[in-house]
């Protein structure tokens, strides 16, 4: 083998390497990735999604590797399995549903179930976006995945894209579940702006204790009601129904700790990931996904904005008031807003405890936002 042999051979080799084809826009990538990997880890927000979600966008911004295309025989490559079978087919937002509806307690809701209104008041964002993006020049079913955002409800934007608008599916879902990580971040200030210090102080009179029955029949009074009403969603909420009637029987246990816990958590590593490796620069940073990102900011601003002005309003007709504080939980969000609602409360009064007060318009938040998904499907699907 001769020199020159010996360099075309070698060349060959760096060829095979991501070296010569890096850019600008995997370092920028990479950035994104730092920060959101800094948010889970330094700042602790939310990192059961920021971390996958970040590492799934660090790891795919780097050249020839073979995650998200495919193979030569036309197989997908690793993460394009998770995201085809996972996203594309709707298997995950609809397995996510059941492990929520396992963990959640409606009590808060039955026992103070004026709340609603202030979950579908949570929903003005989504609509408003919806306009908003139309003026920018989407489609309708492309505007109504978008203005779906606002709900900070991943499962549900997931679902709604994929059968309206399954080209923006990986701009819509990383949107959605930044801004359900980010609500710490995002709801506070809009809080103490529309709130005044008396108001967040206002304590709430104690819920009424919730019986077995009642909590055994909601699940399915509320999955016949949205079989009938909307259709459409029926396989999310479903399941969130399924889930949650698991954990109020009393029966199932195994069934129950396994939506919960296992089957949650093996769904959420595949999700994160997925969802972070739709961020290829050459993808994202375009000007349809970075606008999706900026409305994206918007929806959820005006979600929250929405709930809690419908409890401000709600407040001028009622005895016992609520602390408009928990509008805010207003979004799908569950329990992150609630929780934000909680701390802020504390910050004005230490023994003000919001915590189970803002659960209802919570939970009200991801019926409502199911509920505008619904209505988008059965006008433009």
């Amino acid at each position: 083998m001769d020199f020159q042999e010996v360099l075309d051979l070698l060349n060959g080799v760096f060829l095979t390497t991501g070296i010569s084809h890096l850019g600008w826009k995997y370092l920028v990538m990479w950035g994104i990735a730092g920060l959101f990997l800094y948010l889970a880890i330094a700042k602790n927000f939310e990192p059961l999604l920021l971390l996958p979600i970040g590492f799934g966008i660090f790891l795919v911004n780097f050249p020839l590797v073979p995650l998200m295309g495919l193979t030569p025989e036309g197989h997908g490559e690793l993460i394009r399995i998770f995201y085809h079978y996972g996203l594309e087919w709707e298997v995950i937002p609809c397995v996510i549903f059941l492990g929520l509806g396992a963990m959640t307690d409606f009590g808060p809701l039955i026992a103070n179930p004026k709340t609603m209104l202030i979950g579908a008041g949570a929903q003005f964002g989504v609509f408003v976006t919806f306009a908003g993006a139309v003026l920018a020049g989407f489609t309708l079913k492309e505007a109504a995945s978008v203005g779906i955002i606002g709900g900070a409800d991943g499962p549900t934007t997931i679902y709604l894209t994929q059968h309206l608008a399954p080209q923006l599916l990986g701009a819509n879902a990383l949107a959605a579940y930044s801004y359900m990580a980010m609500v710490p971040l995002i709801q506070p200030p809009i809080m103490r702006l529309l709130t005044t210090e008396e108001e967040r102080k206002i304590r709430m009179t104690q819920l009424r204790p919730v019986s077995r029955t009642e909590k055994i029949f909601y699940p399915l009074i509320c999955a016949a009601v949205i079989a009938i009403l909307v259709p459409a969603v029926t396989p999310l909420m479903g399941m969130f129904m399924l889930g949650n009637l698991m954990r109020e029987s009393k029966v199932v246990g195994r069934l129950s700790d396994t939506a919960q816990n296992d089957l949650m958590n093996i769904v959420t590593i595949f999700l994160g990931v997925s969802v972070g490796a739709t961020m290829e620069g050459d993808k994202f940073l375009s000007y349809k996904p970075l606008f999706i990102f900026a409305l994206g900011m918007v929806a959820f601003a005006v979600c929250t904005i929405g709930g809690i002005c419908t409890a401000k309003i709600m407040n001028l007709f009622l005895k016992d008031k609520i602390n408009p504080l928990i509008g805010a939980a207003g979004v799908s969000a569950v329990p992150m807003s609630a929780r934000v609602a909680q701390v802020e409360g504390q910050k004005y009064d230490k023994r003000n405890y919001l915590l189970m007060h803002a659960m209802g318009p919570n939970l009200a938040g991801v019926i409502g936002t199911a509920a505008a998904a619904g209505m988008f499907l059965a006008m433009f699907e």
